[in-house]
């Protein structure tokens, strides 16, 4: 059997899949992979997928326990693989397993997760694997092996064809493997980009391949969050003037998310604009006997917070002397709180629950995604704001680019790093009308699963499969 590729064409609505889901005693059971820790994007994605996939099967969520997974140690990496065994004993008695695959959820480096997950390929009596980012083939870098070559440095040597080899188990190993797979059962990937599609079929050279953004709330469950929504849902804020606004950015505190550029807007904005900082330090990243992350530190200093004008004298010296030295300035002006200190107007949310990141957005004038060009291939957070109906503005990457062709005239983008551009759009009126009827949603989300995991052979669904706008199934 072989089936043809799909289609980005799908309909919010489908009659025929909506009397499919009233069929409880023909529902095929459908294993989903993946982790449930709630510090985890993907769990944060899965645990509404299996939620909505029960409309169509029995859904088993299998949490990859990340303690032992991302192990490095050689006693707990044998329970790790252990652990996967038993997950794969249990495999068969399923029709269809989902793998949401982030590499670092199967283990530590490369060669660990390509041995784990060509154990849950083999197990699956039918297969679909959702890629949460796509590693491509890597180059090796030859100037610094020849470099390393002339210092004699064995140990650059051995890190430089380790960094490749982990990353080619990583591209290459996994795609190869899911060739091998496909010639013997039903295989499909799902990805979240068009971008990546391409990669899957032509340069992976996948048959079955398919894509759609990430999405996580019905219609009726985001106008029910917007509903309930109050800035009351946050004791922290309930001193703000009545007329703020309020400027959200969402994420563990890390460098690629570019809060920084949203801080450095700040200066330019009117006094009554707060930004609202929904994240906190990865707890991966606690150092023991560090007094301060140095990314929370970099953002201190963007807010000109604890310091003056005279330490930042020495700072800048050309630019503050003429400063300090032609103003009449008393002492406290020198060694006071620096005038242009944002602390009153920057609020550290901490690090919340789904529900509580959810309401953040919902109470917020303004969403804004300031993150750095890192390769990603989908952002949970941008998924939400736009559902959830948002005024979001974006930095011009390659994934929010890609994620806008699916929801277009919904993202408002400014240069990455340009805080100029940010402050200029935060201030000029909205540019689109909330959105809140997505041509690509839950519903089409659900459509994509059931098509990626169904046996496209049984009777009953012909009807679903022949609907216009609909992907077909072809022996």
């Amino acid at each position: 059997m072989a089936i043809l590729p799909f289609r980005s064409t799908l309909p919010r609505r489908s009659a025929g899949f909506e009397s499919i889901s009233t069929r409880p005693d023909q529902r095929e059971k459908l294993a989903i992979i993946s982790t449930s820790n709630q510090l985890c994007g993907i769990a944060a994605y899965t645990d509404p997928l299996a939620r909505h996939l029960n409309d169509f099967f029995e859904v088993t969520v299998f949490d990859l326990d990340q303690y032992l997974l991302r192990s490095s140690h050689r006693h707990i990496k044998r329970l790790a693989d252990d652990h996967i065994r038993e997950i794969c004993r249990q495999l068969p008695q399923f029709d269809a397993v989902n793998v949401q695959l982030e590499h670092g959820t199967l283990g530590s480096n490369g060669r660990d997760t390509l041995r784990r997950f060509s154990w849950l390929i083999a197990a699956a009596p039918r297969l679909s694997v959702s890629f949460h980012s796509l590693h491509l083939p890597p180059e090796f870098d030859f100037r610094a092996f020849w470099g390393a070559m002339i210092r004699m440095s064995l140990r650059t040597h051995v890190d430089l064809y380790g960094s490749y080899r982990n990353a080619g188990e990583l591209s290459w190993g996994v795609a190869r493997r899911l060739r091998r797979e496909q010639r013997r059962k039903q295989v499909t990937a799902i990805v979240h980009n068009r971008r990546d599609a391409r990669d899957m079929r032509h340069l992976y050279r996948l048959d079955n391949v398919t894509d759609h953004p990430l999405a996580f709330l019905t219609c009726a469950e985001a106008a029910e969050l917007r509903q309930r929504a109050s800035i009351r849902s946050f004791p922290i804020l309930e001193t703000l003037p009545d007329d703020a606004n309020l400027i959200g950015v969402f994420g563990f505190l890390s460098d690629y998310k570019g809060f920084g550029t949203a801080i450095q807007a700040l200066h330019y904005l009117p006094k009554n604009c707060h930004l609202l900082i929904f994240g906190g330090v990865h707890p991966n990243e606690i150092q023991r006997g560090q007094t301060i992350h140095p990314y929370l530190a970099r953002l201190f200093d963007d807010a000109f917070v604890d310091t003056s004008l005279y330490q930042r004298l020495g700072e800048q010296p050309a630019a503050n002397a003429s400063l300090v030295l032609n103003a009449d300035r008393t002492l406290s002006e020198l060694f006071g709180s620096h005038p242009k200190d944002l602390s009153e107007r920057v609020h550290f949310m901490g690090a919340l629950g789904d529900d509580e990141f959810r309401t953040g957005m919902a109470i917020c004038n303004t969403v804004v995604m300031p993150y750095l060009e890192v390769g990603q291939s989908s952002s949970g957070a941008i998924s939400q704001a736009v559902e959830l109906g948002c005024r979001v503005i974006a930095s011009r990457t390659r994934n929010f680019l890609e994620f806008a062709k699916y929801h277009p005239n919904t993202i408002e983008f400014f240069d990455i790093g340009n805080h100029l551009e940010l402050a200029g759009r935060i201030l000029a009126r909205r540019q689109f009308r909330a959105p809140y009827a997505l041509d690509f949603n839950v519903e089409t989300n659900k459509h994509v699963y059931f098509l990626a995991n169904s046996n496209h052979r049984r009777p009953y669904l012909q009807a679903a499969f022949e609907e216009p706008g609909m992907p077909a199934a072809a022996e």
